[in-house]
């Protein structure tokens, strides 16, 4: 297995980790208000949520219908429950499977147009790096912002991954 893939499966069972916490906490604790890098935690899951989609169409080939797809990803979202947040990222992740299922080449490069930022070249490798650093940054958002709200995070380092992995 590619170190890659078994470094986004990490990213999977991390956010999953954060979903179990979540659920354990009294209910729509995800849309509590608060001042903070987002106004609600519903709000960074809807984030991660779609940001993972947006890569996940630019390494498909498909960034032309990035733009068509915001609102369909973000209306799945919104006002979401978190069992709701949970099925579409479960999705998500059945769909990364399927990509990596038929793309055994994780190093090939590809060019993903940034209407801001140019053409990056990069490969899906570089691009599943980003994935994941990214969600690691905002499930830390979460914690903080749990602990905001009086309540522990998640315990999703990735040391306990490869704790969780060796069981």
């Amino acid at each position: 297995m590619s170190d890659v893939i078994d470094l986004y499966r990490y990213h999977v069972w991390a956010n999953e980790k954060v979903f179990a916490h979540l659920r354990a906490l009294p209910e729509d604790v995800h849309r509590q208000p608060l001042q903070s890098v987002f106004p609600t935690i519903g709000d960074v899951l809807a984030h991660m949520y779609i940001v993972d989609n947006v890569w996940l169409k630019a390494m498909s080939g498909d960034a032309e219908t990035i733009s068509s797809s915001l609102p369909v990803w973000q209306d799945e979202v919104k006002d979401a429950k978190l069992s709701a947040y949970q099925a579409c990222f479960a999705k998500v992740a059945a769909q990364y499977a399927s990509f990596f299922a038929k793309h055994a080449d994780l190093e090939v490069v590809s060019a993903y147009p940034h209407p801001t930022h140019g053409v990056l070249r990069a490969s899906f490798a570089d691009i599943l790096q980003h994935v994941v650093n990214h969600g690691t940054y905002h499930r830390g958002n979460i914690t903080a912002m749990l602990r905001q709200l009086g309540y522990a995070g998640a315990a999703t380092d990735y040391v306990f991954y490869l704790y969780h992995r060796a069981e």
